[in-house]
């Protein structure tokens, strides 16, 4: 399992930008330390960005992060960052605006993807780990179709690295 080392100060937010628009979500590193830090450092070294928004189901969630979405290859949807993350399970919930760790079945098995709830999903509580929560933009989260193009995304108030 992949330990990330970037160490969130706690005033970090991600800044996606879209042809849709920008979205912006706070991060939760108390309670999903190395989620927040993956996707961070990640994001740090432009991982996401040119990467689609893959999957979208109106009403429950819209998901992206697969570098394998770049050139649309027929694997979209399995693809990460070449290694895996344990489950920080916690007690937030998934709102609408909650962004939360795409996984496969074992637990222990997100790394890149990451999902944004449509509304509230309940029965996801407790099965994904819940690393942060839009504060900006859900009219573009709402307007994101299969497809859409994450341009770019940012990490303000990142500490040097």
């Amino acid at each position: 399992m992949h330990v990330a080392t970037y160490q969130p100060n706690g005033n970090e937010i991600a800044v996606i930008t879209t042809d849709k628009g920008v979205i912006r979500f706070k991060f939760h590193p108390n309670e999903a330390p190395n989620h927040v830090a993956s996707f961070i450092e990640l994001a740090l070294q432009g991982f996401y960005d040119g990467t689609k928004f893959h999957r979208v189901e109106p009403g429950f969630v819209i998901q992206g992060g697969d570098p394998l979405s770049r050139t649309d290859d027929p694997r979209v949807g399995s693809g990460g960052p070449g290694y895996l993350l344990a489950a920080e399970f916690n007690e937030l919930q998934h709102l609408d605006g909650t962004v939360s760790m795409a996984r496969a079945t074992d637990p222990n098995s997100a790394g890149s993807q990451f999902f944004i709830c449509l509304g509230p999903q309940p029965f996801l509580d407790g099965q994904y780990t819940v690393f942060g929560q839009v504060i900006e933009g859900m009219d573009v989260v709402r307007a994101i179709t299969p497809g859409d193009v994450k341009r770019s995304v940012v990490i303000e108030n990142a500490n040097q690295q």
